[in-house]
């Protein structure tokens, strides 16, 4: 794995726990608002990390952490994420898998195996607006709706979220969403931020207003429809 971050303590990136984030590199979406644009376009050009160093921290502070968050760039890419996701579950922790869902036989095997134990998929659009969002016309949206289909039949602890860009999303969006996603159990609206790392600067945040507005129409087909990033 291409370990190019880590945040050795955090109670935002996994709900009710305070972990530690790992950021691999690469992406195979190169979504034009993503605040992590290096990692995803020039991932070669940032310090790496070795696993065996996080590993060795996550020992010394198991008594203290309760979680480790696995982000990118796109987790899924890496074969040997299985193995290094077991030495940490052998460290006692729980793992959070933030993915995009690209890769549903890699998750799969990591829920049946008992390997991940909160998945965070991102939705980037409405089925129709997919490939553009994600700066990938040659996306597989049949890979996108395995994945949305096997996370929501499992008992899992999971979530859906979507980062709401003012120039990329509409209420139509919304309720086209809303009716792919139907029943399911958690959904995130996050407002996009400039990150001063974004693939094609620009875009601007969504106001309050909007996003309640986006919620309240997601809200007739799902129970749980939360909003981050505003105050």
């Amino acid at each position: 794995m291409q370990i190019h971050g880590f945040n050795k303590s955090t109670l935002l990136d996994y709900p009710r726990h305070l972990a530690a984030t790992i950021f691999v590199g690469g992406c195979n979406m190169a979504c034009p608002f993503c605040h992590n644009g290096s990692l995803v376009l020039n991932p070669n050009s940032q310090p790496t990390i070795n696993p065996n160093e996080i590993l060795n921290y996550l020992g010394k502070r198991k008594n203290i952490l309760e979680g480790v968050c696995i982000s990118g760039g796109e987790p899924t890419l890496y074969k040997d994420i299985t193995g290094f996701i077991g030495q940490i579950k052998e460290l006692g922790y729980k793992v959070k898998l933030d993915t995009n869902g690209t890769n549903p036989t890699l998750i799969k095997d990591l829920i049946d195996g008992g390997l991940i134990d909160y998945i965070a998929m991102d939705i980037k659009n409405s089925k129709e607006k997919y490939k553009i969002t994600a700066g990938n016309k040659a996306l597989s949206i049949e890979s996108i709706e395995e994945s949305i289909s096997f996370i929501m039949s499992h008992k899992i602890d999971y979530e859906f979220r979507t980062t709401i860009v003012n120039e990329l999303h509409t209420k139509k969006d919304m309720d086209s969403i809303g009716s792919w996603l139907k029943g399911a159990k958690a959904y995130y609206l996050q407002a996009y931020k400039d990150s001063g790392d974004i693939i094609s600067p620009g875009f601007t945040s969504p106001k309050k207003e909007t996003l309640i507005t986006y919620q309240d129409i997601l809200s007739n087909y799902i129970e749980n429809v939360s909003i981050r990033g505003i105050d």
